[in-house]
């Protein structure tokens, strides 16, 4: 099982970030942080990197029960979203998959709600074209 599932779209990667913004609202996730990766490694090593994003996407309800079960839980929260410009010039979106970010963690009471999470953030990534 990989730790995120991908896609790659169509769209441009400006029409991709807001897309999936819109397709993670659905399923009760907002935006807390947005990572521009290209700006900031420009402008702290001066390197040339090609456009890459991380979201930080958060589903209240499901945080508030994942940190009852595992008070440390924090540590792997918000859920990251990546949408990058590929080599090749494509556009793709990666998601965490947090069935298998939280077997680290050993705590059984967490399958459900990680089981849970996974599935709406497959449905973001799925409406994406």
């Amino acid at each position: 099982m990989n730790y995120y599932n991908s896609k790659k779209v169509t769209t441009t990667f400006d029409e991709t970030l807001i897309k999936i913004a819109e397709e993670l609202k659905k399923e009760g996730f907002g935006i807390l942080t947005e990572i521009d990766v290209k700006t900031t490694l420009k402008n702290k090593l001066d390197v040339d990197f090609r456009k890459y994003k991380i979201l930080g996407a958060c589903n209240p309800s499901f945080a508030y029960k994942a940190l009852q079960v595992e008070e440390n839980l924090g540590v792997l929260l918000p859920c990251n979203v990546v949408v990058q410009e590929t080599e090749s010039g494509e556009v793709q979106v990666s998601v965490v998959n947090p069935l298998v970010s939280m077997q680290a963690v050993s705590n059984e009471k967490l399958t459900e709600v990680a089981g849970e999470v996974s599935q709406k953030l497959q449905n973001a990534l799925g409406n994406l074209y």
